[in-house]
């Protein structure tokens, strides 16, 4: 069976599930390459508006297998080309949704914070312990994690390894929503659902100026926020929508 399994609940909505139970899901090469693939292809698939990413009820992703790189050389490690796996999640224009249940650690906690929205349970656990192991986050846990929720909490996990729960984690703002643990991938499905009729247009250009504008001065980014404010005046979309609100009754939107 696929370790990385791709479905479709709802229109507009698909759900990749990490499927590796005997290892909690842990990212080896395999299930990286599979995301990649998945990524790939969600991002062209104009059916797709919002993708969920999961690893089911009982854990999120544990972290990196060890055992694909304790015996690593650095020279090694810079070949496998890690980080042009992770890119595909990073540019993805769809909107995507973690839903976390369980351990979210290292790799783990990196994959949900390349999501736009992480819904997690109150019993998640969220940690960057890589210096347990002697090394430190590769893929985005000390620069992510510092712009999420600041440079002294970022400092307080990555150094001591220490996990904060789903509660806590919302409490700093590495999270979204939480929810009772039985309820995250509904939770998630339905927010996806919801996003998946708004108008794609809008939605993709959101992501991007929200992204992009984080690395920008204010009056850049504000700029940057004219400009895609005034683009969506010249889609159908946009028409749809306050006609629709003017009418008094639902748009339907067809991301053009």
């Amino acid at each position: 069976m696929s370790e990385v399994i791709l479905e479709y609940p709802s229109e507009g909505v698909a759900l990749l599930r990490i499927n590796r139970p005997e290892a909690r899901n842990a990212l080896n090469f395999a299930v990286r390459q599979q995301l990649a693939e998945h990524f790939r292809a969600l991002s062209l698939d104009d059916g797709v508006r919002c993708i969920v990413l999961t690893g089911g009820k009982d854990f999120f992703v544990a972290g990196a297998d060890i055992k694909d790189m304790v015996e690593s050389s650095p020279v090694e490690m810079m070949l496998r080309k890690i980080h042009l796996l992770w890119q595909p999640i990073a540019i993805c224009p769809k909107l995507v949704i973690a839903a976390v249940n369980g351990y979210a650690w290292g790799a783990g906690c990196e994959l949900a914070m390349h999501a736009d929205i992480i819904i997690a349970g109150e019993n998640a656990s969220f940690a960057q312990p890589e210096i347990k192991v002697g090394i430190m986050p590769g893929a985005g846990g000390t620069q992510r994690l510092t712009r999420a929720v600041g440079k002294f909490l970022a400092m307080r996990m990555i150094l001591t390894g220490k996990p904060v729960s789903g509660r806590e984690a919302f409490a700093m703002g590495l999270c979204s929503e939480v929810v009772p643990d039985e309820e995250v991938q509904d939770a998630a499905l339905k927010m996806a659902a919801l996003i998946a009729g708004m108008p794609p247009l809008a939605v993709t250009q959101v992501k991007e100026v929200v992204l992009a504008g984080q690395d920008m001065s204010l009056d850049s980014a504000m700029l940057l926020e004219r400009k895609a404010f005034h683009i969506l005046f010249d889609s159908r979309d946009q028409k749809e929508g306050m006609k629709a609100f003017l009418e008094k009754r639902k748009p339907v939107y067809e991301g053009r």
